[in-house]
């Protein structure tokens, strides 16, 4: 079963669902096609098995990535968060690309369950924390919730375009550059900071601080 879901995912990944056919599968893990479809009984059976096995990888708590949001301190852990979502989208870049697969191919059919509950999982980890926070005056006005989301996305957006689409520097900077340009972004805006704001910079290296604006 694992060469057929390794065989599945190289082909659906580079030439899509429809133009990679149950042969072409086989022929790829070196197995019958009889073989196949005793463990799959239909190449959507397949693709459904490949995402599956991509948000079960995704949501392992012993993932850094999973463990970083675990500790719920956002927006101090912004620069831990960018460096896992980049090990996620490299370690997992065929598997991101069935996400688009299915976009093109099935108009989210088999991913949209995933994303619904996004806002809840989220919801789960981070609320409490939050709240504690907002009512100890530690953060600003902008909801955290939808800051962390937002950044969240957004890495994952930025090391997609990077590393899957081959299209590297496409902000005109280097991965560090546009990094450190992004969470500079979501800490302090580009509205101008008011003067107790401005305090958190360091007076020695005027550099921001990291942590909460």
């Amino acid at each position: 079963m694992g060469r057929t879901l390794e065989a599945a995912l190289k082909l659906f990944s580079s030439q899509g669902f429809r133009a990679t056919s149950m042969r072409q599968i086989a022929d790829e893990a070196g197995l019958s096609v009889g073989n196949v479809y005793h463990h799959f009984p239909s190449k959507d059976a397949l693709f459904q098995r490949l995402l599956e096995q991509y948000w079960e990888r995704v949501l392992d708590p012993d993932l850094r990535l999973n463990q970083i949001f675990a500790r719920a301190e956002f927006p101090e852990d912004l620069e831990e968060m960018a460096s896992a979502i980049e090990e996620v989208v490299d370690a997992f870049r065929p598997y991101i690309l069935l996400i688009y697969v299915d976009v093109i191919e099935f108009q989210g059919e088999h991913i949209r369950a995933f994303y619904a509950g996004m806002a809840g999982r989220f919801q789960q980890t981070y609320a409490e924390r939050f709240r504690e926070r907002q009512q100890a005056g530690q953060l600003g006005e902008v909801d955290p919730m939808v800051g962390v989301m937002v950044a969240t996305r957004w890495f994952f957006y930025f090391f997609t375009v990077e590393k899957c689409f081959g299209a590297p520097m496409h902000f005109g900077l280097t991965p560090e550059q546009a990094i450190s340009e992004f969470i500079r972004l979501f800490r302090y805006g580009l509205l101008p900071r008011p003067a107790t704001a401005q305090k958190l910079d360091r007076p020695d290296t005027g550099q921001p601080r990291r942590g909460i604006s």
